[in-house]
Order: structure tokens, then C-alpha cells, then sequence
């Protein structure tokens, strides 16, 4: 497979508000506003729980709205084009059980594949090329539950990327794996030719990018090159 062009995500102006439980008709802003240009092929997020970083990552592919200004991947807005920017987005959550739906990885891939293949057959052989690609074709048949922590977060990794998005986001992708899978999946994600932004309190994998937005009540607080980020990231937690 060859190196996929970059994709490019723009964010002009963009604010998130969410209503007052307390305060019928008011609102308060969780995030903005962000002005962004990400054209680089691997992005890192960092900030701590609450920042907004995961409302960031989630206005890439319309999950969230913004409440104003906008949002666009490869030129096509997450609002009014959500369906085909959610074709061209991947999405990977924290926990894995969140996209496994189906009972076994084989059946969650077909799922995923089944606007590109309308064949049950060829679907099927689709999906196990999918599994072997990333290690997990031996697996492709047990219960989702019976999986590893390590191999449900590959496995749901394989789901999302089983028809070749252009961005893969993912939202502290490390947080439930032990130092071996940590390691499994910094080396897949290595592998990938897709553009990938994550957000991460592993502050190692989020050197291993070539761009880092620190981001802070709700606002992007430094923007440049990695070691410069986790330093700064570094900083503001032992003020804290």
C-alpha cells in the first residue's frame, strides 16, 4: 500500500458551548475559540482531564458540532457533509468495547465493510484480509470478551480502518493497556499510512509525532514541535 496523501483538517473560529443545568437558556463554553491548520501526517493532543482535548478531537469528524465557526476535512464540513467526512474520519474511543458491537472481530469488520462489499462472500474474505493485515486473523472468530485489553484495542482499531479512512483520530488510545500493548500499538500506529491525531497523557507517544497542541481550559495554550509541547505540558502540571 502506498503513502497516502496527508489530510487536512481546518478550524476557523470554532467554539463549543454546552447549557447551564442550573441555568435554563444560559450557556457556558467548554472550548474555543480554536483556530487551526493541521496538514502534518501524525498530530499529538496533550492536556489534562477536562481541557478540552476530546471535545477538540471530536469536532474532526462531527461527533460534536461547534457551536460557531467551522470545521472542515479536506475541504468538506463536518456539519452540513458529516456523512462523507465521516467516510474520509476514523474515530477509535478510549475504551474498545465501544465500537466491538458485534459478538466476534470478524463480525464487527464485515459490519464495517458491508457498503464497499455487498457480497456476503466477498465481504467475508474482505474482512479476514482486514484481520491478517494486523496480526489478528487467529482471533477473527473468538468473543470479543474473551479478547486481551491489548487485542480488543487492536481489534477495534482493525474495525476503523478496515475501509481505508485518510484520518484515524484517537482518544487516549493507551489508557487501559499495560506497557507491552502500549508498545503493540505505538508500532501499529507507526505502520499506518493514514494522517493520525492523538490525543494522549502518554507523554512518549506523544513525542512520536511531528506536531503537538497542548491544550488547557479549553483552549489551544501552545501549538510546536513535541519535546517543546510535553515540556511546557510538563510545566503547567507541576504549577498546578
Amino acid at each position: 500500500m502506498g503513502e497516502a496523501a496527508v489530510a487536512s483538517v481546518r478550524i476557523t473560529s470554532a467554539t463549543v458551548e454546552v447549557p447551564l443545568d442550573d441555568s435554563p437558556g444560559r450557556t457556558r463554553t467548554i472550548l474555543g475559540p480554536v483556530d487551526l491548520t493541521l496538514e502534518q501526517r501524525r498530530v499529538s493532543v496533550v492536556g489534562a482531564n477536562g481541557s478540552g482535548k476530546s471535545t477538540l478531537l471530536r469536532l474532526l469528524n462531527g461527533l460534536v458540532a461547534p457551536t460557531s465557526g467551522a470545521v472542515t476535512v479536506d475541504g468538506l464540513d463536518t456539519v452540513r457533509q458529516g456523512a462523507r467526512v465521516r467516510r474520509r474520519v476514523a474515530f477509535a474511543f478510549t475504551d474498545p468495547l465501544s465500537q466491538l458491537v458485534m459478538p466476534t472481530g470478524r463480525e464487527d469488520v464485515e459490519l464495517s465493510l458491508r457498503r464497499r462489499h455487498r457480497s456476503r462472500g466477498e465481504r467475508r474474505q474482505a474482512a479476514q484480509e482486514v484481520l491478517d493485515r494486523f496480526g489478528l486473523g487467529h482471533l477473527a472468530d473468538q468473543s470479543v470478551y474473551d479478547l486481551s485489553g491489548g487485542e480488543r484495542q487492536l481489534m477495534a482499531l482493525a474495525v476503523v480502518l478496515a475501509t481505508d479512512p485518510a484520518l484515524l483520530v484517537l482518544d487516549e488510545p493507551t489508557t487501559l493497556l499495560d506497557r507491552r500493548n502500549t508498545r503493540r500499538l505505538r508500532d501499529l500506529l507507526d505502520s499506518l499510512t493514514q494522517t493520525v491525531v492523538v490525543a494522549t497523557h502518554d507523554l512518549d507517544l506523544a513525542l512520536v509525532a511531528e506536531r503537538t497542541l497542548v491544550v488547557d481550559a479549553g483552549r489551544v495554550v501552545f501549538d510546536g514541535p513535541p519535546p517543546e509541547a510535553v515540556a511546557r505540558y510538563r510545566s503547567m502540571v507541576d504549577e498546578s
